[in-house]
């Protein structure tokens, strides 16, 4: 054999195995874009990607997930949706490869990755069952059949014998698949996938149309109770400083939801019922919506928010107190005699949040909300209803898209993040942070305004100190309160000098706890610490 034939041949080769990844991943294209569009009949979290995406995420240890969100924000979801898809890049290429040589078990590979789609799809808390699967199986089954077929069309017949010594000749191998065939049948799968993956999509997204629909006919009644009037000087006029009420498009979102569930209003139904329970009722979007109103300002903060981190926001809420619904059902809390002592809060995305009863109906401003900033509830903030708890770290009080309140007690039950190694009751813990200067900034020399925002739910700020480098602490002004359950802004007028300096700030509530100065990690029950950023004054 020439060197022109070896080269030849090995290019031919090496086509060849690039012809079967392709093959591959051709056939993981058409078995996610027929489980897009199998999905679109079941229901878009029945879909390969979102449910092994969210059976990732319940498996995940809670420091990976507090990892994740720390480092990649709101993006977290979508970060781990790219890199299921990356990895089942991956393994389509493979595959393909295999079924190069091993025809049947690369399509029994393809059908291998609709088992494990579906076995994460149905054991999702909110599977409907049997149903679940089938985006998975009917896409895996489908994609086997193209790897099948598209690697027959890359099959070599063998070697073909030499006219003159009558052995076979390496370099005589003939062809042996039909490139013709494999371009025709790869093009119309990926069209046919493309075509499949497209009518899917917009089939889901179809689907969303009722509640969004019910979303814009909502009218918020009048609040019995508005909220009082932000007071002056609530909002200090200092650049860079957090705004006293965050908008709903910039209020912080943590949650465990690939997709963000869209609920019809008309269709929506809270049940209540456990221990102590006297009275089971299921209410309607409307009967809330008929009962008496309250408005308040309250400030929300996530468990995973670090010290100085941006997961706490303030929004004007409105809707039930839950202590009178729960009180018309015949609940009593522990302190009065009242069998249970938590309430486990459930979503419809099967996600468990567990309250402490006492807390719920102890006087505070619990809520289940139906409006935010003067709207109904954005589907992102747990449309068309979410609770609110002040005092409460979200991931025990702040469950979005509700749909069942049971009650019992905390022996009994474990939600969701406790049954992850987090702390069954968490009151939000004293916290301060640096919003201006920021972190590495160089400003002048001379009078530096410093300046940001102190929270302690339910207790209320009564100081916010600073200090420079290792200087004394100085007291720094605090703007007007609101309420004790919303976070306060406060400033301080700082001479600066040339050079490197650290500042620090720490608060101190109304009970006179001072911030805590040990930084403590997230897990289990919230961070501590004193937050401090690094500037340098020119």
């Amino acid at each position: 054999m020439t060197d022109d034939e070896k080269n030849l041949r090995n290019s031919r080769e090496w086509l060849r195995l690039a012809l079967g990844a392709l093959s591959g991943a051709l056939a993981g294209f058409a078995a996610l874009a027929v489980a897009e569009l199998v999905s679109a009949w079941v229901r878009p979290q029945a879909g390969p990607v979102i449910a092994v995406g969210g059976a990732a995420i319940d498996r995940t240890p809670a420091g990976v997930k507090d990892w994740a969100i720390r480092n990649f924000g709101t993006n977290d979801k979508l970060i781990l949706q790219l890199g299921i898809l990356a990895v089942l890049a991956l393994f389509a290429l493979a595959l393909g490869l295999v079924a190069l040589r091993y025809r049947r078990i690369g399509a029994a590979g393809v059908l291998v990755f609709g088992i494990v789609g579906a076995g994460a799809a149905t054991s999702r808390p909110d599977s409907t069952g049997f149903a679940d699967a089938l985006p998975s199986v009917v896409g895996a089954v489908i994609g086997a059949v193209v790897l099948f077929l598209l690697v027959g069309r890359l099959a070599v017949s063998g070697t073909v014998l030499s006219p003159t010594s009558g052995k076979e000749d390496d370099s005589a191998r003939a062809p042996g698949w039909d490139r013709r065939g494999f371009v025709i049948a790869a093009t119309a799968a990926a069209a046919a996938s493309a075509g499949a993956g497209a009518l899917g999509q917009a089939l889901n997204g179809s689907r969303g149309q009722d509640a969004i629909a019910s979303r814009k006919d909502v009218v918020l009644p009048a609040p019995a109770s508005p909220a009082s009037a932000v007071p002056r000087g609530t909002q200090l006029r200092i650049p860079g400083i957090s705004a006293f009420t965050t908008s709903n498009s910039d209020f912080y979102r943590v949650d465990t939801a690939l997709v963000v569930p869209k609920v019809n209003a008309t269709t929506w139904r809270l049940r209540i019922h456990g221990k102590g329970v006297t009275r089971p009722v299921t209410v309607s979007f409307d009967d809330l919506l008929r009962r008496e109103l309250i408005e308040r300002d309250i400030t929300l903060t996530c468990v995973s928010n670090e010290v100085g981190g941006p997961y706490v926001g303030n929004a004007r809420w409105i809707g039930v107190r839950l202590a009178d619904l729960l009180s018309e059902c015949g609940v009593k809390p522990p302190s009065r005699g009242g069998p249970a002592d938590q309430l486990v809060a459930r979503s419809v995305d099967g996600m468990t949040i567990g309250s402490p009863v006492d807390d719920v109906m102890d006087g505070r401003d619990a809520l289940l909300a139906v409006g935010m900033n003067g709207q109904p509830l954005p589907f992102e903030h747990g449309f068309p209803v979410r609770m609110v708890v002040p005092g409460l770290y979200g991931y025990v009080s702040a469950c979005k898209w509700i749909t069942d309140i049971e009650l019992t007690t905390f022996d009994a039950y474990d939600s969701y993040w406790v049954k992850r190694t987090w702390a069954r009751k968490a009151p939000i813990k004293t916290q301060s942070r640096i919003d201006t200067p920021k972190p590495f900034a160089r400003p002048k020399s001379g009078t530096v305004m410093v300046g940001g925002v102190a929270w302690a739910q339910h207790r209320g700020i009564d100081k916010v100190e600073v200090r420079v480098d290792d200087g004394p602490w100085q007291e720094a002004r605090l703007a007007a309160e609101d309420s004790r359950d919303t976070w306060r802004q406060w400033s301080f007028s700082w001479q600066a000098t040339k050079g490197g300096h650290t500042l620090t700030v720490r608060a101190s509530d109304r009970s006179g706890a001072v911030q805590a100065e040990r930084r403590a990690p997230t897990i289990p029950d919230g961070a501590s610490g004193w937050h401090s950023v690094v500037v340098t004054v020119e």
